[in-house]
């Protein structure tokens, strides 16, 4: 991308408290990665969603409360996904303890940068791919 060809609008969508919402948010982000033609990380991409979706849905949102998507594509060429929420707290990697914990340590993994910010209410947690 140059000043020539800026980088495209980015996209968000917000989504209910429900276990569905995950498989929509990974349909979202697939869509977008496929139109902006980014498409060597993509797993990678939809894992780190699926992480930071479930993450929201399990710890940062209050019944009745959803999050919000946004997804963007950076003239430096990196791809950012943020997950905003509404709940309290600091997320991070921890030890994995029996089935679960092991999210944020997959994003670390998989993300070449991720971290948490704030808003009022709540959180944004939000992960770069150098694309």
């Amino acid at each position: 991308m140059n000043e020539t060809n800026p980088p495209p609008t980015p996209r968000e969508r917000f989504y209910r408290r429900e276990r569905r919402s995950v498989p929509a948010a990974r349909q979202f982000v697939r869509e977008a990665v496929t139109d902006w033609a980014l498409g060597d990380r993509l797993d990678d991409v939809l894992l780190c969603v699926s992480e930071l979706a479930t993450n929201a849905l399990v710890h940062g949102v209050p019944p009745g409360r959803g999050y919000r998507l946004s997804l963007s594509l950076l003239a430096d060429g990196v791809f950012r996904v943020e997950v905003h929420d509404s709940g309290g707290g600091r997320p991070s990697v921890r030890e994995p303890y029996g089935e679960s914990g092991r999210g944020l340590m997959l994003v670390a993994a998989l993300a070449d940068k991720w971290g948490v910010g704030e808003r009022d209410p709540g959180k944004v947690v939000w992960c770069e791919f150098v694309i």
